[in-house]
């Protein structure tokens, strides 16, 4: 079955589309699709046409699935929760698709390894625990554009296997499953797939199919590493039930340096306050590439256009209040407004005036540990401001590691309580990023 898109020209399925550019002519109509479209989020979709059509004739329902496999999302989920948003924004149904099912399976889509199989009791919990970030972005309810949240076990845990395969199987081919790149990719890489693993494409699809039924869903959105899975379900729906069914991708994001998005030295970006605190959440964004300035405030606040483009165009050093602004609406976003203004706080207090304040990130260690003496990489690593101990050694050698605002060259010093002022350790990596070690 071959499938209009748009983007490149009648791409195979799971074939890599170049991004497109961000001042190409939008050929929407829809206010979802054409909003969509100026804020850059668009990679590729499926009878491109025939959607736009579909979201001006009235309110139509979306979905999105997120896999439990930890306790909590990280800013690398943020632009699909984000597209639910704007989905929402404009008049339509936004569905919360949560893993329960599938997770005990795991997405072998961008890995070389099986992931680690959790227990139910552990699935359960990472969806109590991240089900709480999307009431900051969403309106949940009963009302035709309000989001509901659904779980795929409920209808995966049913299926016996004979019944499965029987229903879903003759609908999928090895030949074609075996040319996603998210298979094939894996297999040139000499990387073993179990069966379990080639198996979530069939229900990723089903899943679609399911909504479709219960929630009268047509559309399926995600980032472009699933493109293949999306392509499956929107054939699977055409197929069996001869409705209309479409798929949206936005492209995979990396900040101008390559790097991949919400990866930082100290770890992934969190959305959970009780993971990453909003002081270092508003942190991240006060970071952002000069470059990306402007990319991020589409992507990822509610800012006007005509706003932002004033804001990515600030020359030099002043294009720092842009990433201000950034820090603030998306921190506002996740954490609400009072906490973007103690972490705005905090960062000018001990940044621009030199003080404390209680907001800043804490690091407890033993007293007795400090007593005894820490030595200072390891305490830097540990506390997060490198990536490793090597790592922390270089930034002394580069003069980028402060102890108490005094610069620290010998990454081997220990650190003891003769350098406890009010009670605590000042370090800080470079210009952007302290912590405060507390002994406890």
């Amino acid at each position: 079955m071959s499938l209009e898109t748009f983007g490149p020209a009648m791409l195979r399925p799971g074939q890599p589309c170049p991004e497109i550019p961000q001042m190409t002519a939008a050929p929407f109509k829809s206010e979802f699709l054409k909003t969509m479209h100026a804020r850059g989020f668009i990679h590729q979709i499926t009878h491109p046409a025939e959607l736009d059509a579909a979201c001006l004739a009235g309110p139509i329902a979306a979905y999105i699935g997120f896999d439990a496999t930890a306790a909590s999302l990280h800013v690398g989920s943020l632009i699909q929760i984000m597209m639910l948003r704007r989905f929402q924004q404009a008049g339509h149904k936004p569905i919360v698709l949560m893993g329960g099912g599938t997770t005990k399976v795991g997405d072998p889509t961008d890995k070389d390894e099986s992931r680690p199989l959790l227990t139910e009791a552990q699935i359960q919990s990472n969806i109590a625990s991240i089900q709480t970030v999307f009431a900051r972005f969403l309106t949940f309810g009963n009302g035709p554009t309000d989001a509901v949240m659904v779980d795929n076990d409920v209808w995966l845990s049913k299926f016996g296997y004979v019944e499965f395969l029987r229903e879903f199987g003759v609908h999928f081919t090895i030949n074609r499953m075996l040319a996603f790149d998210s298979v094939k990719a894996r297999l040139e890489r000499e990387q073993p797939m179990t069966f379990l693993e080639f198996n979530y494409m069939l229900m990723q699809s089903v899943d679609f199919l399911e909504l479709e039924r219960r929630n009268s869903c047509v559309l399926q959105m995600g980032g472009s590493d699933q493109w293949g899975n999306i392509v499956n379900g929107v054939e699977l729906i055409r197929r069996v039930d001869g409705k209309p069914a479409f798929g949206l991708t936005t492209p995979l994001l990396s900040t101008a340096s390559g790097q991949k998005m919400g990866k930082t030295v100290g770890g992934a970006v969190w959305l959970n306050a009780d993971m990453r605190s909003p002081y270092d959440y508003w942190q991240f964004w006060r970071n952002t590439e000069d470059a990306d300035v402007g990319r991020f405030l589409r992507l990822f606040t509610d800012l006007p256009l005509d706003e932002i483009a004033r804001l990515e165009a600030l020359p030099g050093a002043e294009i720092n209040a842009a990433k201000k602004v950034l820090a603030n609406a998306a921190t506002t976003l996740l954490h609400g407004a009072d906490e973007a203004a103690r972490a705005a706080g905090a960062a000018d207090a001990a940044f621009v005036q030199g003080t404390l304040s209680d907001d800043l990130p804490t690091h407890e260690v033993p007293a007795a540990e400090l007593a005894g003496g820490m030595v200072l990489a390891a305490l830097a690593a540990e506390a997060g401001l490198a990536g490793s101990r090597g790592e922390a050694r270089r930034l002394a050698q580069g003069g980028g590691l402060r102890v108490n605002d005094v610069a620290e060259p010998d990454a081997n010093r220990v650190i003891t309580n003769a350098d406890l002022v009010g009670g605590v350790v000042k370090l800080a990596a470079g210009k952007k990023k302290i912590v405060l070690v507390k002994p406890v």
